[in-house]
């Protein structure tokens, strides 16, 4: 079973058919949608601000999430991949987004709805990725805009596939 912890008062709450690997943790001020993941390894961190989660967000293996105290927190839209060993600091992701492997997001920065961030990239403090745009590198810049179509398909399919492997793993306990 997960390690969800409360602090300070404040308690973990999620919506329902949510899925946690035994080895993820999630503590404090942390609200969580409807049919969420979280996966081996990862760290939901609300310990000092909060974390707001939306629907049908996966957060995969190794992936850490935490906040800055009285200065950034987090917030997630619905339909939102966030790959393996990711590191979301402080940050905002809108609907549909998908940020990628190994890449990190800091305090104060934004990724648009259907944005793509490249796997391994560096979004700085307070930078601004507009919406259906695809950003790489370290740092990380504007790459090219995507097709809203093509990039609602590949995101939205990426976040269903999570919700049905969820339910794999429910089916074995």
């Amino acid at each position: 079973m997960a390690l969800i912890k409360s602090i300070k008062g404040l308690t973990p709450k999620f919506g329902k058919d949510c899925y946690f690997s035994e080895n993820a943790t999630i503590v404090g001020d942390v609200t969580m949608g409807d049919e969420c993941s979280v996966w081996f390894n990862a760290v939901v961190r609300g310990d000092v601000n909060y974390i707001k989660i939306g629907d049908r967000v996966n957060i995969q293996d190794g992936s850490c999430l935490h906040t800055a105290y009285q200065k950034a927190y987090i917030e997630i839209g619905n339909d939102v991949t966030i790959g393996h060993n990711v590191t979301l600091h402080g940050c905002k992701i809108k609907d549909f987004a998908l940020v990628g492997m190994g890449a990190t997001v800091l305090d104060n920065a934004e990724i648009g709805e259907g944005a793509i961030v490249a796997a391994g990239a560096l979004v700085l403090q307070n930078a601004k990725v507009g919406d259906y745009e695809l950003w790489g590198g370290v740092p990380a810049k504007f790459i090219k805009k995507i097709d809203p179509e093509q990039t609602m398909q590949l995101n939205k399919t990426t976040a269903s596939h999570y919700v049905m492997y969820s339910k794999w793993y429910a089916e074995e306990i």
